[in-house]
């Protein structure tokens, strides 16, 4: 498959469900090792997952459009949303419906002025004042917490702890936010207490044997929202 058809053509794209309605947000690599990036993908969704998002620092960026291709087509399939991190061109041309970013990357209404409109933005955000600011910026439709705990994903991040996730619940805004950061079923129920009710994770699903049946588990200790 060429990279040029694998730009984005708005026509092809099918209705998503509401990023307020997210609650279980998955990152994954490419699974080389595994070569079941599409069956992983499909059992991750299968078992409740609400967004996907491909993050690969080893993956060049014609590789990356087409394996977003991959997801973007399973996440359509499966009715669920589908996500690019960092960066705006690849979000851009993939015509990705979630577009993440951290603090050292984009400033966000630049990142906007790439994606569009249409594209909800996320941001990440590691100490009360990076919360509370994106809680109040009209760029950013939702924003990370963390990491709780030190991860292999985030070398060198240092771990915030719960009590960010209280000042972030204390907030009380309607934004959509995420716990995020070593979060897995030994600890997701006091990241709830601490008033989560979204989390994202890595390793609790891509190590996991049965993908689907870890999602579902996760989910289980969520919340309802509303």
């Amino acid at each position: 498959m060429s990279t040029t058809s694998l730009i984005h053509d708005a026509a092809t794209i099918l209705p998503t469900p509401s990023l307020e309605s997210a609650r279980l947000y998955l990152c994954t690599d490419a699974r080389a090792k595994q070569g079941d990036f599409a069956d992983f993908l499909r059992a991750a969704y299968a078992g409740g997952v609400d967004i996907i998002q491909l993050r690969d620092k080893s993956v060049e960026a014609a590789e990356e459009l087409e394996l977003l291709a991959v997801l973007r087509s399973v996440a359509q399939e499966s009715g669920k949303l589908w996500a690019v991190n960092d960066r705006a061109d690849i979000a851009s041309l993939s015509g990705a419906p979630v577009f993440h970013i951290g603090q050292k990357d984009l400033p966000l209404p630049a990142a906007r002025s790439l994606v569009g409109t249409n594209v909800s933005m996320g941001l990440s955000s590691h100490d009360p004042a990076q919360v509370s600011a994106a809680a109040a910026d009209p760029e950013a439709d939702y924003f990370c917490v963390g990491p709780l705990w030190a991860t292999p994903t985030k070398p060198g991040r240092a771990a915030v702890g719960l009590s960010l996730v209280e000042h972030a619940a204390s907030l009380e805004t309607t934004k959509p936010w995420f716990a995020i950061g070593g979060v897995d079923l030994s600890n997701v129920d006091e990241v709830v207490a601490a008033g989560a009710s979204r989390i994202v994770v890595v390793r609790a699903i891509t190590e996991a044997e049965d993908p689907t049946a870890a999602a579902q588990e996760l989910l289980s200790h969520l919340p309802a929202l509303g």
